[in-house]
């Protein structure tokens, strides 16, 4: 008769975020450009740094708005990341729409 004890159980790992007092304010950002290579994505967020100027696009001399915008923060992932990242802005966002009553789209224009 062979007895079989219980596999060890992974112990729960919690993370302890130490916010440095100079970033704690946190940056604005109303806008983000989103690219990767192979070994991350990268998120640049940026803030829009005033309207949008017509400009003429010499490859097709069709006008288009160009839109300035300054990077205030930029963050690299590794590609496993993203997949946790995405849960959690989908709770999150479903956390707010909860609570303010607001849907989550603006509006089409």
């Amino acid at each position: 008769m062979t007895s079989s004890s219980p596999s060890p159980r992974k112990p729960e790992r919690r993370v302890s975020i130490d916010t440095p007092a100079e970033i704690e304010t946190g940056k604005y950002a109303n806008f983000v450009a989103i690219w990767h290579d192979p070994d991350s994505f990268t998120l640049d967020f940026a803030t829009l740094t005033g309207p949008a100027q017509p400009i003429s696009d010499p490859n097709t001399e069709n006008t288009v708005m160009k839109q300035r915008a300054k990077v205030v923060s930029r963050v690299k992932i590794p590609p496993s990341q993203v997949f946790e990242l995405m849960k959690a802005l989908e709770q999150q966002l479903s956390a707010w729409e909860k609570e303010t009553g607001r849907g989550s789209r603006p509006p089409a224009e």
